[in-house]
């Protein structure tokens, strides 16, 4: 869980910062999750991985800011991906509930009751990309709806 969710970000972050800071220019994106914001239950490797991703984001944004650089992390709640269908599926397997109820379940910890989908994430992503995030730097973004603020 580490390697994948946290080793992974600061090898390629570790990889294409000298350039970024060389040419005084770029953008680091890290997709964290909400779960980097707050703590979950049952999934306290994953939980440590994401908020992991979110101090890694933090310190690396202060330390690149007079180089041109921001870093920052979305952090999407529950996302209408694969992942989100293998928890239905865990759900469906240790409760009998249905994969409607289980896909509620997830969907509730939203204040909109509905899942992200992966377009607002890349929506969100985009943004930070562009030139009118360049004053955006160090931030964990939640795009879920209103379940974790940030601040």
């Amino acid at each position: 869980m580490l390697a994948s969710n946290l080793s992974s970000v600061f090898l390629v972050t570790q990889a294409v910062l000298p350039d970024m800071a060389q040419r005084g220019r770029g953008r680091v994106i890290n997709v964290a999750s909400t779960a980097g914001l707050t703590g979950y239950a049952y999934v306290s490797a994953y939980v440590a991985a994401k908020h992991g991703v979110v101090g890694l984001t933090r310190s690396l944004a202060l330390e690149y800011a007079r180089r041109g650089v921001t870093v920052n992390a979305v952090c999407p709640g529950y996302t209408d991906t694969p992942l989100v269908a293998d928890a239905t599926a865990n759900i469906v397997a240790k409760t009998g509930r249905s994969e409607q109820e289980a896909r509620a379940a997830l969907a509730k910890v939203n204040p909109m009751q509905r899942l992200v989908t992966p377009e607002e994430v890349a929506d969100a992503i985009l943004w930070l990309a562009s030139e009118g995030a360049s004053s955006i730097n160090g931030q964990a973004v939640a795009v879920a709806g209103g379940e974790v603020f940030t601040g």
